[in-house]
Order: C-alpha cells, then structure tokens, then sequence
C-alpha cells in the first residue's frame, strides 16, 4: 500500500482520521501489519487502553469513537496500521477491512514529550 492509497482512505470515519492523514502527508512513518485480527479481540483491547489513558489523564483522539466502532464491528476480521507523525508528538491506530480497501477506524495517543522524559541528572 502506498503513501498515498493511505491517506485516500482517512476520511471521517473518526476525528482522529483528518490528523492522521496530515501526519502521513508531512512525513509521518507508516506500515500496515500482515495477518488477520477479529474486531472482538482488538475491542477489549482498546476498551483498556481508554480506561488506562483516562486514567493517566493521557491526551488521546476518537479513542471512545473507535471502541464503539470496533465493538460494532463483532468478530469481522481487521488489519492494524499505524502511522507515527514526523514530529513524534502522535502515534494513530488504524482499523481496516479485511481486504486493505478502507478504514473502518482511527484513534491516536499523544506520545510523551522525550525532552520532558529525561533525566536531570547529568551521567558525566
């Protein structure tokens, strides 16, 4: 699939689809990974993901949207994407049909700002 093909695809599915196609169009990294997963397995998933990210206060995108979107889905089949923008300040997840021919879903996670992740203890 490429670039282009992609980003074609990012529509309105979720809110998190127009960020996802600008992250892609500047750059972003991208890959749709090989196999086969039931939409009934990645709902309990994500469903986690949303408690643990409410939790942490964790800023996300769609997140909800695409539980309820998946949950929808039952045990049809999906492929799982990702795209990670330039800047490294998001990382989507995407959901898409069987057959690589449309997004059936979007969400992203803020990634946590590296500088801020450091220690301020100098090893030298």
């Amino acid at each position: 699939m490429t670039r282009e093909d992609l980003a074609a695809m990012l529509g309105g599915q979720t809110t998190a689809c127009g960020p996802a196609r600008d992250a892609l169009r500047s750059g972003g990294a991208f890959v749709i990974w090989d196999g086969l997963v039931p939409a009934n397995q990645v709902t309990h998933t994500y469903r986690a993901r949303l408690r643990i990210t409410q939790k942490r206060g964790q800023q996300t995108q769609a997140l909800a949207a695409t539980v309820n979107i998946l949950d929808q889905a039952g045990d049809a089949l999906l492929r799982i994407g990702r795209i990670d923008a330039a800047d490294t300040s998001w990382t989507f997840m995407l959901f898409l049909n069987a057959t690589t021919t449309a997004v059936i879903a979007c969400t992203a996670v803020a990634r946590p700002n590296p500088a801020s992740s450091r220690s301020s203890i100098d090893p030298g």
